[in-house]
């Protein structure tokens, strides 16, 4: 029993001493000015949120930081969050996600442009190439008009009185030359942004996105930072000739991913297959010989096709728009967009066909009878024939019925 206890007491010995040499190995490891790192937020008070440096002693930024336009905090306790390395004489474990205000002296400007810290800035004004960027007193800076956000700047103007975020691609002349490139920030946040989606995104997922242009082949949505193509044929279960009749730019719409390519950053979404489809329960709305009007949408040489509701069309072939006399193409007796009423045929609800025939009132088909009985009698000799006649001449074709 004594054994057993002793051995029990050097392995937690050996343990705690291996444990103990493997934090002095990690604590002997003395950050470097501008170093970045992951850190996990421990507590968050109203100027500073204190962090899980995985060491002895825990680092801090200022809240501020971390705020939003209103000045609510856009973090929370637990989460990881990736910040820079910037002590101080007073301050040792200070970092930051950036440089700005009254924190912008030269030596950090300089130690920004060798670890690559993000620095606040105010564009001033419009200058010839691009935009004169004031960091902080007298400190200026210089952004070409490529690098100024993600897309071609169509509006200058628009970007002066912001207050935006700059890396420091140039820096010469002890900081009285110095090149910014708010580009190289939004890519980042972009790239970012790209692998959280990575690991949430499926194929045949529904998710909500806005619209941000609008093409004559479809429409771009924005999913949290990723752009994605609704293809003009994914917009409606109907015919879409205009995509602007459907969509507007900023428009909020819920879409499911059709496709996901992550190396060539395309993405395909449809917007129709996020809505009830039509040809749910379709026997049940469509019966075999039941009658509705529909729209003429499309004439061939075989026929043509009717759209009974968005997304259902049927096609009443040429054979059954033919009467006494033969037709050579469907337009000598329609139009595009008529109204007509049909009757169901057949239905394919595997393969989505519907076969129509042009509806027979009881009326029509007593005009009809009629018409024939005037037909048949002008063309006897003279007599209007007897009543035996007239029966068999009604009677003798049974499709005159339908």
């Amino acid at each position: 029993m004594e054994q057993d206890k002793k051995s029990m007491d050097e392995e937690m010995v050996e343990g705690s001493f291996a444990e103990l040499l493997e934090q002095s190995f990690v604590d002997s490891k003395r950050l470097q000015r501008g170093q970045k790192l992951k850190a996990v937020i421990l507590k968050i008070t109203p100027d500073w949120i204190f962090l899980d440096l995985g060491r002895k002693s825990e680092g801090y930024l200022a809240t501020k930081e971390l705020t939003d336009k209103d000045g609510n905090v856009t973090v929370k306790e637990g989460d990881t969050i990736e910040a820079y390395y910037l002590p101080r004489e007073d301050q040792e474990h200070l970092f930051t996600t950036r440089l700005g205000g009254g924190e912008v002296r030269q030596s950090f400007l300089e130690e920004a442009w060798h670890s690559g810290i993000p620095v606040e800035g105010v564009v001033e004004k419009e200058i010839k190439g691009g935009f004169e960027i004031k960091i902080a007193g007298s400190i200026r800076g210089f952004c070409p008009y490529s690098q100024m956000g993600l897309q071609r700047v169509d509006d200058p103007q628009a970007y002066v009185g912001e207050r935006l975020s700059f890396k420091i691609t140039e820096y010469a002349e002890r900081g009285r030359n110095i090149i910014l490139s708010n580009r190289s920030v939004l890519e980042e946040e972009r790239r970012k942004q790209k692998e959280a989606l990575k690991a949430s995104l499926n194929e045949g997922m529904t998710v909500k996105g806005v619209i941000t242009s609008i093409r004559p082949f479809g429409a771009f949505v924005n999913i949290d930072g990723v752009e994605g193509l609704i293809p003009i044929s994914e917009i409606s279960w109907g015919r879409v000739e205009d995509v602007g009749e459907y969509l507007k730019v900023d428009q909020e719409v819920e879409v499911v991913i059709l496709k996901l390519d992550w190396d060539k950053e395309r993405f395909s979404l449809s917007l129709k297959k996020a809505l009830p489809d039509p040809w749910e329960d379709i026997e049940s709305k469509y019966p075999a010989d039941s009658i509705h009007k529909g729209t003429v949408a499309r004439l061939a040489n075989f026929g043509a096709f009717v759209t009974l509701t968005d997304g259902v069309d049927g096609l009443i072939h040429i054979s059954r728009l033919r009467g006494e006399r033969r037709i050579n193409h469907p337009r000598e007796v329609l139009t595009v967009g008529q109204t007509i009423e049909v009757k169901i045929e057949s239905m394919d609800e595997e393969n989505k066909r519907l076969s129509l025939a042009p509806a027979v009132t009881e009326g029509q088909e007593e005009k009809a009878a009629a018409e024939d009985y005037k037909k048949h009698a002008e063309q006897s000799s003279g007599s209007m024939g007897t009543l035996g006649d007239l029966l068999k001449i009604k009677f003798s074709d049974p499709k005159k019925k339908e």
